[in-house]
């Protein structure tokens, strides 16, 4: 046997040694296993770098961030799908939208709630989403698609402001009305000094939470009305989307 042995090559000699030391002593193959506990995949890569938002002047320095910047790229930022399982705890839970919910309608046609499919009596909801990350408070203004029921448990311990639809005949009456006050607007600059003009009116927005202990940094401008798109007019840029 060790003229056997002296005949064979280092790798030979190695791979022979190792071989009747695996089959000959109990429980020695596990030694030889690969150890697997610092292995990663790109989706481990993606959780641990994945942002909420992106600053459009952030700086991607690292093949970890450009992977995650990536997947960020490719996700829908109309709407949001939301979790609103512990409600009850004033926490919702939310992210962006992925392509395949974008053509089924998730989020816009139906329910925005995870757990929900109802497409009847959507509301629009702007929610100002309050969350931690990388040990950051942080907020952001989103916009969510509920139906009735989960807009209840969306507005269980504060009321959140709902985007409504206007009507035409609203639209015609507003834009009107907004020739007619920039019409004063021109007379009065022409004929009238600025002391004899009224103050103008202001208003403050309500806060909006969906954490607790938010700051209202983001809520001290005033709120502007918001004016949502009609059903058909969604659907004509949803296939725009599509056909691109």
């Amino acid at each position: 046997m060790s003229a056997r042995l002296r005949n064979l090559n280092p790798y030979e000699l190695h791979k022979h040694l190792v071989n009747v030391y695996s089959l000959n002593t109990k429980g020695s193959t596990s030694l030889l296993m690969r150890d697997t506990s610092q292995d990663r995949t790109d989706l481990d890569v993606i959780r641990e770098n994945h942002k909420f938002l992106w600053e459009e002047d952030e700086v991607v320095d690292s093949w970890e961030k450009q992977l995650a910047k990536k997947y960020y790229d490719k996700l829908f930022k109309e709407y949001c799908i939301c979790d609103l399982t512990r409600y009850k705890e004033n926490k919702v839970a939310l992210r962006w939208r992925v392509e395949k919910e974008v053509v089924m309608g998730k989020g816009q046609f139906q329910c925005g709630n995870k757990h929900c499919n109802s497409d009847q009596g959507l509301r629009s909801w702007e929610v100002n989403f309050a969350y931690l990350e990388g040990k950051e408070k942080k907020n952001a203004l989103v916009k969510l698609r509920l139906c009735p029921a989960c807009s209840d448990k969306l507005n269980y311990k504060s009321k959140k402001r709902e985007v409504k639809r206007m009507k035409k005949r609203q639209k015609k009456r507003k834009s009107s009305k907004d020739r007619d006050n920039s019409d004063e607007g021109s007379n009065i600059e022409e004929g009238s000094s600025l002391e004899t003009l009224p103050e103008p009116s202001t208003s403050t927005a309500s806060v909006i939470e969906t954490t607790e202990n938010v700051g209202d940094s983001l809520w001290k401008k005033a709120v502007q009305e918001t004016e949502e798109k009609t059903r058909e007019e969604e659907f004509e840029e949803y296939l725009e989307d599509l056909l691109l």
